[in-house]
């Protein structure tokens, strides 16, 4: 294909210069395709212009995601994990709990199975000149299934609900810092304008599935959401019974194109070995949420469709920097030596990962600097770093974690590999909930202890690893990371539009983190959903939400 400059020069005229920018890179070659449609939808560039500036360069239309048919009026089951507390739409944080939230409620915008950003509730926003307002358009003639049409009082009070501190929202990790609770403002009926505290380029992933409480609820929602689950979505609720399951109806009055099931099904499972027995058995037509280590007996079986989608979704050891053993960088250091990434990614997590570097910037970013170098086990480098940090003989540390995932597995490799560099670690393995507690200092082990592992979901952008967990002040800071010149970077790429300038700042956080390595990041494990042969049409996201409305039999 050949370049057509004038259409290009057309299309160009009034973008904005980050936006510019970025099409730059890609005719340049410095930022791929798959980086050019990801930032480009970040920054409110829709697909189909984004596919007309790919072909008005010569370099190609943006993919499309393929749907195959299924028939109509079918009843989908799904196998997942039960809701941990009542449904709450503000407080909600397990898997079970977003899922069921999801099946009635929508967002502003929907970080989809090929990580783009695609329009929901809103159908287009953008920034101003410095990324400290974005301006969301909302669409128009959505019902809410209590009736009312949802306009921008409605995601005004949603948010300013989500970013009072006084509700105590999981949201408050994201928004900390960035939103306040009265900087949602409406400009009339369907436009609303976020004002942040400062310039943040990656904004509307914050608004987006992403964040898994900011399903757009209306502006009157009372609380206890079990009596009412309203929502703007594609099904309705027809039953919930709590530890047992739910089921959903078609929603007939739907903004969008009917959902093809009739009626959604989800049974609720403490464990994942009983999922795969009922999938195995025909008694379900979905795990959403498959272990690759657990579940290894459906990855290559032939009755069974795996989904894989890339992500950031991993689960972080933390050293707390400010302990008797782990106060010295090189001991972390020498710790992350100990790591046999390769064995992680091949024997753990069964190819379905991908390595870390100690740093949450996986490579799934199209910001994170890829001429970092990676990371190797390496022990006698370990064993001279605890010479050089006076620990030669070695030491004893508990390292605390959750009856979750590979987690045990996984804490069970490092305590053989760091017991080359005379480390004797102790596991102290819990109850998930027991392990995170209030998920505040005093009062969570994950939060307490000197080392430990927690599990993060995938994020479409960075923002909340790089502050939440990472900064002197990060709600989530296990490691008690005090680094002014690290704070000030993850500001400085936070604040950013500009991708490659992003990039840069990566980079610098990437080699700091590697210095200091407060937290190893081992891996980054894909989310994989499992399905019998015969169903189509299931659109799952990183994040663990489920989208059911294309799906059927074939």
């Amino acid at each position: 294909m050949t370049r057509n400059a004038s259409w290009l020069d057309n299309l160009r005229a009034g973008l904005t210069p980050p936006e510019n920018h970025l099409i730059d890179g890609y005719v340049d070659g410095r930022v791929s395709r798959r980086e050019f449609l990801r930032h480009g939808s970040l920054l409110g560039l829709s697909l189909p212009f984004l596919g007309r500036v790919g072909l008005a360069t010569g370099l190609g239309a943006a993919p499309s995601v393929a749907r195959a048919a299924g028939q109509p009026g079918a009843t989908i089951r799904v196998a997942c994990t039960a809701p941990e507390a009542e449904i709450d739409p503000v407080l909600v944080g397990d898997y079970g709990a977003f899922l069921m939230l999801q099946q009635v409620g929508e967002f502003l915008c929907v970080d989809g199975p090929d990580l783009l950003l695609r329009p929901s509730l809103a159908t287009s926003w953008k920034s101003n000149e410095d990324g400290s307002v974005w301006t969301f358009t909302l669409r128009k003639g959505v019902k809410f299934h209590s009736g009312g049409e949802m306009r921008a009082d409605d995601v005004v009070a949603t948010m300013d609900r989500l970013a009072d501190p006084k509700n105590s929202s999981n949201a408050l990790s994201v928004f900390k810092g960035i939103l306040q609770s009265g900087a949602t403002r409406k400009v009339d009926d369907y436009t609303v304008e976020f004002h942040l505290n400062g310039p943040n380029g990656n904004f509307p992933y914050l608004v987006s599935s992403d964040n898994y409480n900011a399903i757009i609820l209306p502006a009157s929602y009372p609380g206890h959401y079990e009596t009412a689950w309203d929502g703007t979505g594609p099904f309705r609720l027809h039953k919930y019974t709590r530890n047992v399951g739910a089921s959903f109806i078609r929603n007939e009055e739907y903004w969008g194109r009917k959902s093809l099931p009739a009626r959604t099904e989800f049974t609720f499972f403490a464990d994942i070995q009983p999922q795969i027995l009922a999938l195995q058995a025909g008694e379900v037509d979905i795990i959403n949420k498959l272990p690759a280590l657990a579940g290894v007996a459906l990855l290559n079986d032939p009755s069974v469709n795996v989904m894989t989608i890339k992500s950031s979704a991993h689960q972080p050891v933390h050293m707390q920097c400010d302990s008797e053993v782990f106060k010295d960088p090189r001991v972390r250091q020498a710790v992350s030596l100990c790591l046999d990434r390769e064995k992680l990614k091949t024997g753990l997590m069964k190819d379905r990962a991908i390595i870390g570097n100690d740093s949450p910037l996986a490579s799934v970013y199209p910001s994170a600097d890829p001429s970092v170098p990676q990371r190797k086990q390496d022990i006698r480098k370990a064993r001279e770093l605890m010479k050089a940090a006076g620990k030669e003989n070695g030491f004893q540390v508990a390292l605390t974690t959750e009856q979750y995932l590979e987690i045990p597995a996984y804490a069970q490799l490092i305590q053989r590999w760091v017991k080359e560099i005379g480390i004797d670690l102790t596991l102290d393995i819990m109850d998930r909930n027991v392990f995170y507690g209030d998920a505040v200092r005093g009062k969570s082990p994950w939060r307490d202890s000197v080392m430990g592992i927690a599990d993060f979901g995938h994020r479409g952008v960075p923002n909340v690893f790089l502050t939440a967990i990472l900064t002197s002040d990060g709600s989530w800071n296990s490691a008690n990371l005090q680094n002014r010149e690290y704070d000030a970077l993850a500001k400085s790429y936070i604040g950013t539009l500009d991708l490659e300038s992003q990039r840069q700042v990566a980079g610098q956080i990437q080699r700091l983190l590697l210095e200091e390595t407060p937290v190893l990041y081992g891996y980054f494990f894909d989310h994989l959903t499992a399905m019998a042969k015969h169903i189509v049409g299931v659109q799952p996201t990183a994040m663990g939400q489920l989208f059911l409305q294309e799906a059927g039999k074939a």
